[in-house]
């Protein structure tokens, strides 16, 4: 029996239309969520990422606004650019798409941002909140899976999720929500020694490693729920990291890639901004 598609594209387009009608009713009180979006250089994925970002917040009422700074900024110069964007009351959510030319330092970026406006949930204050399950932010990604397999029924508490992929943007993130949520988490990454094994015991399997082809249909416990979190270019087509042809024929449930996991990210992004308004309102 082939496995159902669970498309996050639907489910975010039904998020987006509630958070349209959230962010209508914060205007009414004379509140305009605002997301600043800084871009330095002209990487070619970024400048995509960033206008679907855009698109998204015009689409539900929220003002965005982007900073285009050129490949050769200072990191000083950036700094200060973030510091007037933390002092104004008028944006919510400031998001500084990564990655960053080598000059500058990734992390004192993240730091740099208040962590009351931190809507991608990178800065150490927001994580820490999150390990230890007090209100705040969650990382878009994560999130986004999260949200994807509650409203699809799946119960998590007591499940065995395996994680692929151990990043601070996703594999360790989604670990972690999932352990907040009950289940018992396994992480996996390139020295697992007898990974196969491990995935093959998942109840829950969250793939996020940037290779196509890492997990096929042989690897996958039957009936197991799986997230492709990978995104690839593979003979000019975009490709998850899961062999998904093979892989839903095993699992109960999959999400395909693309118009899986990515939508999802940018709907939880818009969904830190709103909340992060509502405390102007």
């Amino acid at each position: 029996m082939s496995a159902q598609v669970l498309s996050g594209k639907q489910l975010a387009s039904e998020k987006r239309e509630d958070m349209k009608a959230s962010v209508q009713a914060l205007k009414e009180k004379g509140v305009t969520p605002g997301l600043a979006v800084i871009l330095v250089g002209e990487d070619p994925a970024s400048q995509t990422y960033v206008r679907n970002k855009q698109k998204a917040c015009e689409n539900t009422g929220i003002h965005s606004e982007l900073i285009e700074l050129p490949e050769t900024t200072p990191e000083n110069e950036l700094l200060s650019r973030i510091e007037e964007l933390n002092r104004d009351e008028s944006i919510d959510g400031i998001l500084v798409q990564l990655p960053l030319p080598s000059h500058i330092s990734e992390q004192s970026v993240i730091e740099a941002i208040a962590p009351s406006k931190d809507v991608d949930c990178f800065h150490p204050t927001n994580v820490g909140k999150m390990m230890i399950g007090e209100e705040g932010f969650l990382p878009c990604t994560p999130h986004g899976i999260l949200v994807m397999l509650k409203e699809s029924g799946v119960d998590i508490a007591g499940k065995h999720a395996v994680i692929i992929g151990r990043s601070n943007i996703v594999g360790k993130p989604v670990g972690q929500l999932l352990l907040n949520e009950h289940a018992t988490v396994t992480y996996c990454h390139s020295r697992t020694p007898n990974l196969r094994e491990m995935t093959r015991q998942a109840d829950i399997l969250v793939v996020a490693v940037g290779r196509y082809g890492v997990v096929g249909g042989e690897d996958i416990k039957e009936g197991a729920v799986v997230i492709d979190v990978g995104m690839n270019r593979v003979e000019g087509k975009l490709r998850g990291d899961v062999e998904f042809e093979s892989a839903k024929e095993k699992a109960s449930l999959i999400t395909p890639v693309p118009g899986g996991v990515g939508p999802m990210t940018i709907t939880m992004l818009l969904d830190n901004t709103i909340h992060s308004a509502r405390k102007r309102s």
